[in-house]
């Protein structure tokens, strides 16, 4: 079966991009009003006058790593957009993963998460060249491999917290929550292979039931289209597609927690592989399931109280955690929406 979709009605199977006009503006205020907010929270715990003394002492050369560091993250997701796509024997250069990656995760942040970043990959890397087939692998892959590699690193977490007798209830259930979820979609894709045509009627079915509800007409083809990419990404990836797009997911996971990292030692305080990891991996598997975009607040507030708990100082923990979130989140938010305009003018 192709992953091509060349019977589905045009207006079905065209991925579309929300307009970056008023609608993103509208959201993107509140956002940063909100992120402020969280900010200004964690600066007025009693440890600020601590905190800047530690932004004062800070070594200048750990930042500039750190900084070093999260670019090279965003090197390993161009990779990991480089090697979907030369799984159907496509060519990308890392540069222009890098700047869609950008993009894309702007696009998705405001307006229709994993879908809204999925379809602007796909139809700027389509309109560059690439095929469907490398445009949808580069498209929807991505978020899977890095959430699978987060997903290790949190359960590396969850022992090390279980190991000190650090783990609380509240983030039991929500650690556990996040792994049911992705275990779940894992789950039914694995089920899928392997029953292909009562996975394509489960499709079918859930696809004419949100078509009723949303009052719009059911195209059979596109369903069955959608199945289909669904088995032939499952086989080029068992076929050993995976290595390159892992390794990227994992360039990305590793410089980016290395980012965190790095910030712990300007500060004077570096911590064990175990403690950043608990305080890396489970805030950021929390932000999965949660309904604010990029998870803000909730990734800066889990992330202060674990690595509070494991005995970081409360000043040093406020500024690593508001720098980390800076330039690992806010900065290429910001970079996001010029890049996300350019390509969506140059890339007609």
């Amino acid at each position: 079966m192709s992953i091509t979709d060349q019977h589905i009605p045009e207006r079905t199977r065209v991925f579309s991009i929300p307009t970056l006009t008023m609608r993103i503006g509208r959201s993107l205020l509140p956002l940063l009003l909100l992120g402020l907010a969280v900010h200004v929270i964690l600066l007025h715990l009693p440890e600020l006058r601590h905190s800047w003394e530690v932004v004062r002492n800070m070594a200048l050369w750990a930042v500039g790593l750190a900084a070093l560091a999260q670019i090279l993250s965003y090197v390993g997701s161009g990779y990991l957009l480089r090697t979907l796509v030369a799984v159907v024997g496509q060519r990308l250069s890392i540069g222009v993963g890098v700047l869609v990656t950008l993009a894309a995760s702007f696009v998705g942040l405001f307006s229709g998460g994993m879908i809204g970043n999925a379809a602007a990959t796909y139809r700027w890397l389509y309109r560059r060249g690439v095929s469907k087939e490398g445009a949808l692998l580069a498209g929807w892959l991505p978020s899977f491999f890095n959430n699978v590699a987060l997903a290790v690193v949190g359960v590396v977490g969850v022992a090390h917290m279980i190991a000190i007798h650090e783990l609380s209830g509240l983030q039991a259930i929500g650690f556990g929550l996040t792994l049911v979820m992705l275990g779940g979609a894992l789950g039914i894709v694995l089920w899928g292979v392997y029953q292909r045509p009562r996975f394509t009627a489960l499709l079918a079915n859930v696809a004419r039931r949100w078509s009723r509800f949303r009052k719009r007409a059911y195209h059979p083809a596109a369903t069955e289209a959608a199945a289909g990419r669904v088995f032939v990404t499952w086989d080029v990836m068992y076929r050993g597609g995976w290595r390159g797009p892992a390794l990227g997911a994992l360039l990305n996971i590793g410089f980016d927690a290395l980012t965190l990292y790095l910030l712990f030692v300007a500060t004077g305080h570096p911590v064990s592989l175990g403690v950043l990891l608990t305080g890396y991996g489970l805030p950021l598997l929390l932000s999965k399931i949660s309904f604010l975009p990029g998870g803000v607040g909730i990734v800066e507030a889990t992330m202060a109280a674990l690595y509070n708990g494991m005995g970081v100082p409360g000043a040093t923990t406020v500024v690593v955690v508001l720098a980390y979130r800076a330039v690992s989140f806010w900065l290429p938010t910001l970079l996001g929406l010029p890049l996300a305009a350019y390509l969506q003018r140059t890339m007609k």
